[in-house]
């Protein structure tokens, strides 16, 4: 079982850090959807926050509620421009003492924290070089958790999006999603998530956690293959530089919307109210005949008889059982019968909403 480094094959990847598979991509999908398996997400962002004023500076500065958050959980958020496009993501746990971020983008994300300090107590710092992210893929996570003796964790807790023009107060006063977290014996914890479970360790523990886990390693090529079919948006890949929160789903898990002010709240709160926002989230199946190779990222989307775009391709992926299919961006009005050109290849929108 030989490792391939995603640096081996194309080294300007922003996954040129991780294993792009073990000699057998279909079979690694096949274990994270069906039972469980490890993927090393180490080349995954770090911050760490500590300071008492963490939760609260959080709070005024992003999407998420985090004011009530309680020690081992955790949520998602966004940092959005002042006219409400996406410009950072994170998954985040509090243990605490300090709460953690892990992004794909760590120094831009942590140069804007930096910026908006003034006086709170709070110091927030990159720690990737010492801290690892793993994670526990498929229906068998649990058991695997046992296995730390973290485990069970109770799965996540994901608020309904209310309604245009709700009532005020129908939001309650917490994160919009809630992932349960347990400390683990050696440093670091573990956090529930829908896919499995993410591990934070010191990461010169991490042969050790592997060996305990005793998983099958699986490539970041099954996760993305997985992540795509189960339409996760991941940011920088089905976002640019007009992404609006409620086009690739996050108003749900990222976005409370009725919280005090915070950047870009105002286009947050016109596009839930007024209606659709003008483009949207899709999963394409590509043809595969014309060509066998994936589109690049953001290649631009096609309508037949016209050479307009109407949308990008954000992940492209070859699934064990869906065949050739990537998540993309298009125009709110296109429909499972629009016919699409993906370079030389054709593609339909899954029906699925």
């Amino acid at each position: 079982m030989s490792a391939v480094p995603v640096a081996a094959l194309d080294p300007t990847d922003p996954d040129a850090g991780a294993v792009a598979h073990y000699g057998d991509p279909a079979r690694e999908q096949r274990v994270l959807d069906t039972a469980a398996g490890l993927v090393d997400r180490s080349h995954r962002g770090v911050l760490a926050i500590p300071g008492a004023d963490r939760l609260g500076w959080l709070h005024s500065l992003t999407t998420q509620h985090l004011t009530g958050l309680a020690p081992m959980t955790g949520s998602e958020l966004l940092v959005l421009s002042p006219h409400g496009h996406v410009e950072h993501h994170a998954t985040l746990t509090d243990d605490g003492t300090a709460t953690w971020l892990d992004t794909g983008d760590a120094p831009g994300l942590l140069g804007f924290l930096e910026r908006m300090r003034f006086l709170m107590r709070v110091e927030p710092a990159e720690v990737t070089a010492d801290w690892a992210l793993l994670s526990i893929v498929g229906p068998q996570t649990d058991e695997a958790l046992i296995s730390l003796g973290v485990g069970p964790l109770l799965p996540p807790d994901l608020l309904a999006v209310p309604e245009a023009k709700f009532a005020t107060g129908s939001v309650p006063s917490r994160p919009t999603v809630v992932y349960s977290a347990a400390a683990l014996a050696d440093g670091g914890w573990a956090r529930r998530m829908a896919y499995g479970a993410d591990l934070l360790v010191p990461r010169q523990t991490v042969p050790e956690i592997t060996d305990a886990l005793g998983l099958p390693p699986a490539g970041i090529w099954a996760f993305e293959a997985l992540r795509v079919a189960a339409r996760r948006p991941r940011a920088g890949f089905e976002t640019d530089h007009r992404t609006l929160p409620a086009e690739v789903g996050w108003t749900g898990p990222a976005v409370h919307l009725e919280k005090g002010c915070y950047r870009g709240q105002e286009t947050i709160a016109r596009v839930h109210h007024l209606g659709r926002p003008p483009r949207k989230l899709v999963l394409l199946h590509l043809d595969g005949i014309t060509t066998d190779e994936l589109p690049a990222r953001h290649t631009p989307i096609t309508l037949e008889g016209s050479d307009r775009p109407v949308g990008f391709v954000g992940t492209a992926a070859r699934h064990y059982e869906l065949g050739t299919i990537a998540l993309a961006v298009v125009k709110q009005n296109l429909t499972p019968d629009s016919v699409l050109h993906v370079g030389p290849s054709t593609a339909a929108i899954d029906p699925e909403a």
